[in-house]
């Protein structure tokens, strides 16, 4: 065979194999292999699956592909979030390994809440708390070097409760419905009051979702060059707080399109929901309600962390789908599979 005419012959194939993969995803999300399998079979996966095959197949819902914007949060809807914000257990673990070089924390809060172990004064402080002891003790570190410490973190810190891995416990049913919206053309974002520089360093290869695409709360950083080598620095305040009201503002400023379909955990992801479902065409809004105390925990109302109180009430009159994680779900994390 000429070298001409084995070219060819391999510019057909690649072109064939390719030719069926696009078919594959063009596929109705119906007649593929069921792509929740950690999923119990009923109203919930009915309703995902319904959405997803209505906005991906020609018809009056149907979603263009560019506008097949998906939205979660991080914190208890992605992962756990308890006893602790995972967030702060890394700040904690900061505040103390760095306390012999400040003892002016000794008296100053939230830092003397940190090493008295006084969390009801740290959680009272919220996401912003957190994200002002963030910033303190990170001031004047490179971005590089903060993502550096936070990889380091996710490979040695361990869950109190099962002895694992913080980025372990994430939810494998909600991997799951990570995949099958990207197989269908969604783009997946996480929307989190979470500090962004926290989160971008490990969400590609814990979730398929790229740095580009995490959307958090910030602290205010400043571009430096030290001869040819530039850098960016982090500085000891905050830039913005993706929370709450704050999160449709973060997804107008770094997503700049509205989703058409958003997942979250608490209060915290009302507007989220507001803004995502209360427009025209299909929309579709989800909340994670934490119910097994079992296998997880079980908290709403009167949780200090991922509350969830306002949006439970409103979720029935918006047509939110509440997943019962007790009820839905065949297992929690992956390492139960």
């Amino acid at each position: 065979m000429t070298p001409a005419l084995a070219l060819t012959r391999r510019a057909l194939i690649q072109l064939g194999v390719a030719a069926a993969l696009a078919c594959a995803a063009l596929l109705p999300a119906t007649a593929q292999a069921d792509p929740l399998p950690s999923w119990n079979d009923g109203a919930t996966k009915t309703a995902i699956v319904d959405f997803v095959t209505r906005t991906t197949t020609p018809g009056p819902d149907f979603i263009a592909a560019g506008d097949r914007i998906a939205t979660f949060d991080n914190d208890g809807t992605l992962w756990s979030e308890q006893p602790l914000y995972f967030q702060l257990a890394f700040v904690l673990d900061r505040v103390k390994a760095m306390a012999g070089d400040h003892p002016e924390w000794k008296n100053t809060q939230p830092f003397q809440a940190v090493l008295e172990g006084d969390s009801k004064t740290l959680l009272a402080g919220g996401e912003k708390g957190i994200m002002e002891l963030l910033a303190a003790t990170s001031s004047g570190m490179s971005v590089e070097d903060f993502a550096a410490s936070v990889m380091e973190w996710t490979k040695t810190a361990r869950h109190p409760r099962f002895d694992k891995p913080y980025t372990e416990l994430v939810f494998q049913p909600m991997l799951e419905l990570l995949a099958y919206l990207r197989a269908n053309g969604y783009q997946t974002f996480i929307v989190s009051g979470g500090g962004v520089e926290f989160m971008r360093p490990w969400t590609e290869g814990v979730y398929g979702i790229p740095p580009n695409q995490v959307v958090g709360s910030s602290g205010k950083t400043q571009f430096k060059l030290d001869g040819d080598t530039p850098t960016i620095q982090k500085l000891p305040a905050i830039e913005f707080v993706d929370d709450g009201p704050g999160k449709p503002v973060g997804i107008n400023r770094f997503i700049g399109k509205r989703p058409v379909f958003a997942a979250g955990n608490s209060d915290g992801d009302l507007e989220m929901l507001q803004w995502t479902t209360l427009n025209n065409g299909p929309r579709f809004g989800m909340i994670i309600h934490h119910t097994d105390a079992k296998r997880e925990w079980a908290y709403d109302r009167d949780s200090r962390i991922g509350k969830l109180d306002r949006a439970l009430d409103e979720a029935p009159k918006r047509g939110w789908t509440i997943v019962d994680m007790k009820d839905d779900w065949k297992v929690i994390y992956p390492f139960e599979k």
